[in-house]
């Protein structure tokens, strides 16, 4: 089993050096990172599967018009590593950014705390938050949503 310290400093390797996939083996490991690109393109996933009709009373429609659309799937603001999640620089502080709140390529959205050390986490992108998706405070993942961004 892979070190958890050694994978940080792989993810660590791979954001500071802009990298999308790192692919390392040995005769013990073999380790394959990814994440997405700065510019990639979010690709959406079809939600529901045509089947074929159904026998349904009649009452079957109106129920079914009142089913509303799945809502519209933003791309997010991922966590580039594992670590306690911190949306302002201090308890007494007012957040990086909320919903509402423009942001560029180097805005700060975040703190990261990982192994002690806080790291800045930038938005990466430009837009307007849509939704926030984590509490500061909060244990966050690799690749987990941290916000939800309508692109410019």
């Amino acid at each position: 089993m892979i070190d958890i310290r050694k994978l940080k400093e792989l993810v660590r390797l791979m954001v500071e050096n802009d990298l999308t996939e790192l692919d390392l083996r040995d005769e013990q490991e073999t380790v394959t990172v990814k994440r997405p690109g700065l510019h990639a393109t979010p690709q959406l996933m079809p939600q529901f599967v045509q089947q074929a009709p159904m026998m349904m009373p009649a009452a079957a429609p109106a129920v079914a018009a009142a089913v509303a659309p799945p809502a519209e799937k933003l791309p997010a603001i991922e966590s580039p590593m594992v670590g306690t999640f911190y949306a302002s620089a201090g308890p007494d502080k007012a957040p990086f950014v909320g919903v509402g709140s423009k942001i560029g390529p180097d805005t700060t959205v975040c703190l990261i705390e990982a192994m002690k050390i806080f790291n800045e986490i930038k938005a990466e992108t430009s837009g307007t938050v849509e939704e926030v998706l984590v509490k500061s405070g909060q244990p966050v993942e690799f690749g987990q949503a941290l916000y939800r961004i309508r692109p410019n």
